[in-house]
């Protein structure tokens, strides 16, 4: 068996993309930081540079000349650009934590209802209004649908905890709240975007056929989850070495498999990160390896993914604006507006509920993720995965800075949330 490889000018160059994109996002995104905004906004910017907004508008040539210096090099990247999705993904699964607070469960209750059904449920009429010319290449409308109305109500555990960690207001009660809504939201968003690439990719439109496939996803999940509710920590010690090459080897593998049963890709990685914490459990040593592993995909994979996602975006041609703000005033909007009406059967200050209803708009890591699987499967049009990328952007920066300004406001604001505590 003989595999055929890349030429040593055509390694070079991609190796110098590579080199490009990392340095550009690493630098972006150390400047999001200090200016106390979400990294993966910076990283979006620094891929930006690359893209038709800015270098590729003046110098093609040059551009080309390093990210499309011969025919296979987009496909080539796009592996780099696949690796940082899917440990994304599995890193998710693995610090996620469904664990419903009993003395929290009105307000958990109230928030997942107003920031996840009020606002799919008020952005149906919205749908046809921006179908024509957001629509990807299958024009399959029902996935289109599903997308749109996840853009409206998704939300990022990564950006908001990073955000609550810099702020030093982890494990209070309202970041632990806003934590747990997020992840009950994000497993019934990822669930619908695993039907809507199912339906898009099938062309199956049948209310049958999409309702097996939410409860196909559903009952892995919930498999997954008597698993590792049920699964004894495995005592065993194991070399770094091995437990990495383990690691791997069952995330690409059984990525593969259920993308043949028809399971998205993003959601086998998510599946097998909360999986995997079950079995090897998060004790110090163990979170060790994991931290290890996660500071090397946020420094190469994850950042790669993120810069590839900003070249792809063209804000100079093929962009309105206006539809641009439009969308972002609806999807805001509904967030909030579905939030706070919810919140109204809650004894939670004004400033609490507007807080909370502020920060569940922040879209960060998962809207990008939503956009580029929706776009990569035909789901949606360019115009559109630039829409969903830019929303996510700056919700996300509307989020941490409006936290920031209430906590020097108030130190105390997201400590004491209802009246009874104020009083």
């Amino acid at each position: 068996m003989h595999l055929q490889t890349l030429g040593e000018k055509e390694i070079i160059s991609t190796l110098i993309a590579l080199a490009l994109l990392l340095i550009s996002a690493y630098g972006m995104g150390t400047l999001f930081e200090k200016i106390k905004a979400p990294r993966v906004v910076g990283e979006i910017l620094g891929g930006m540079l690359w893209g038709g907004s800015c270098l590729y508008l003046c110098f093609p040539e040059m551009v080309d000349s390093v990210f499309a210096a011969y025919p296979e090099e987009g496909k080539v990247l796009n592996i780099f650009y696949q690796l940082g999705l899917i440990f994304l993904m599995f890193l998710s699964g693995y610090n996620t934590n469904i664990e419903v607070d009993k003395k929290n469960g009105k307000i958990i209750t109230c928030v997942l209802i107003g920031a996840t059904v009020l606002p799919m449920l008020g952005a149906l009429p919205f749908i046809s209004l921006f179908s024509e010319g957001y629509i990807g290449v299958l024009g399959n409308e029902v996935a289109f649908g599903i997308v749109f109305t996840i853009g409206v109500a998704i939300t990022s555990i990564p950006v908001i905890s990073k955000i609550f960690f810099d702020m030093g207001i982890m494990n209070t009660t309202f970041s632990n709240t806003i934590l747990t809504v997020a992840t009950l939201q994000d497993l019934c968003l990822w669930i619908l975007l695993n039907a809507a690439t199912r339906i898009a990719t099938t062309g199956v439109v049948k209310l049958v056929d999409m309702l097996v496939v939410v409860v196909i996803t559903l009952g892995l999940f919930v498999i997954v989850k008597l698993i590792s509710d049920h699964t004894r920590t495995w005592k065993h010690q194991m070399k770094a070495v091995h437990f990495y090459s383990i690691s791997f080897a069952v995330l690409l593998f059984v990525c593969a498999v259920l993308s043949h049963l028809g399971i998205n890709i993003m959601y086998s990685a998510f599946l097998v990160g909360y999986v995997l914490k079950a079995v090897v459990g998060y004790n110090e040593e163990t979170k060790a390896k994991m931290d290890a592993m996660g500071n090397f995909a946020f420094s190469f994979f994850i950042p790669i993914y993120f810069a590839l996602v900003g070249i792809q975006l063209n804000v100079i041609n093929d962009f309105s604006f206006a539809k641009f703000a439009l969308f972002f005033v609806i999807a805001f909007g509904l967030e909030a507006a579905g939030t706070l009406m919810m919140l109204v059967f809650t004894n939670l200050t004004t400033v609490s509920k507007i807080n909370f209803a502020v920060t569940m708009n922040a879209r960060g890591g998962p809207g990008i993720v939503l956009a580029t699987v929706a776009y990569a499967n035909g789901i949606i049009s360019l115009e559109f995965f630039t829409v969903l990328i830019l929303t996510t952007m700056l919700s996300s920066l509307i989020a941490g800075y409006w936290l920031r300004r209430q906590q020097k406001k108030d130190a105390n604001v997201f400590m004491v949330l209802t009246k009874s505590e104020k009083e």
